[in-house]
């Protein structure tokens, strides 16, 4: 089941894309998905659930323990087919990823400086006085103050939000189309995850690039996002518009993920959690995965894998009762209240 966002050709597409380890374990099996120019997309799941890997593993950053079929196409052209040459002018140059870590992603023995002026000879061309008039444009840009005094620091002379401003002007330095944020605010009190949010979405306003926004957050994907793809055990489980999947979801998992969700107004509830733990690669029951855990399951949900069906307009869910299992309506008002855009402090 193809999962597109619009009718014209997309930047990106995973076509049937999976993911395996050494002895054939799947990770990430048959996804399909889309992301349009000037778009922005959010992955959301528990940890474990493979939202990291299929966008490292469409990129071949896993290494050679991993081997990937299907196909990642970028505006029709297979990144798995690439060469390695050709494959570093994507990396950084049309695709730019933040990682989770700053601080494992920079290099500890080298200056801001150096990392950032060799993203732009790599990908622009540009040396000397010209990459250094434009390393001090970029941290500026992403609000690091006295530059020039910057460029000759080091990671560690950094906290960890100023690293992951750092992370952001060097994926910005090659001017991407697609920017792929794998969870931007982890580790960052809340202020300062408030702040690089605002960030990542003035500078998606202002350069028009698409974006990929990857969290077990639903919340903050919610308040960025223009559509959401969940993803359980190696699979998209559901996909919709950002309003249509919070106000009125429809696969059991993700109903679960939104009834954790605390809200900053509205009546007092209590959260309930999902019970049980996402499984391992290795242990993936036959049927929906989801079923040992689903409060919905019946006995051939243990026994049919289900596919993305259409819930709703523009709406897709993989879920066998899917007709039989309308959303209550107490769930979309919590849903409806989670919606609502995260109230940070500023």
């Amino acid at each position: 089941m193809r999962v597109d966002a619009a009718s014209e050709p997309p930047l990106l597409r995973l076509r049937d894309f999976s993911v395996s380890v050494q002895g054939g374990v799947p990770i990430v099996r048959g996804v399909e998905l889309s992301v349009a120019r000037g778009e922005a997309i959010g992955i959301v799941g528990e940890s474990g659930c493979g939202k990291s890997i299929t966008w490292l593993a469409a990129l071949r950053l896993l290494g050679h323990g991993a081997t990937t079929g299907g196909a990642a196409l970028l505006e029709g052209r297979d990144l798995t087919g690439l060469s390695e040459r050709e494959l570093a002018r994507v990396r950084g140059g049309r695709i730019a990823l933040i990682f989770q870590d700053p601080s494992s992603a920079l290099n500890p023995v080298q200056r801001i400086g150096t990392q950032l002026g060799e993203v732009l000879r790599l990908h622009r061309g540009l040396r000397g006085e010209a990459a250094r008039r434009e390393a001090l444009r970029l941290l500026d840009r992403v609000g690091i103050a006295d530059g020039p005094r910057r460029l000759r620091q080091y990671p560690h002379e950094f906290s960890g939000g100023m690293n992951q401003r750092v992370m952001i002007a060097l994926a910005l330095a090659g001017e991407p189309d697609l920017l792929v944020a794998d969870e931007p605010t982890t580790a960052l009190d809340a202020t300062i995850q408030a702040q690089v949010l605002d960030l990542i979405r003035d500078l998606r306003r202002e350069t028009g690039m698409a974006l990929v926004l990857i969290s077990h957050d639903i919340g903050v994907v919610g308040d960025l996002c223009d559509r959401i793809a969940v993803m359980y055990a190696g699979r998209i489980v559901e996909t919709a518009s950002t309003r249509d999947l919070l106000a009125r979801p429809r696969h059991p998992y993700t109903q679960g993920l939104l009834a954790a969700l605390p809200t900053l107004d509205g009546p007092r509830r209590r959260l309930t959690p999902i019970p049980g733990t996402v499984p391992a690669p290795a242990d993936i029951p036959p049927g929906c995965a989801f079923a040992p855990r689903c409060p919905s399951a019946i006995a051939r949900c243990g026994a049919e894998l289900p596919e993305l069906a259409f819930a709703a307009q523009d709406q897709r869910a993989a879920c066998l009762r899917l007709a039989e299992l309308p959303p209550p309506e107490a769930e979309a008002d919590i849903a409806a209240a989670a919606a609502r855009p995260l109230e940070l402090p500023a």
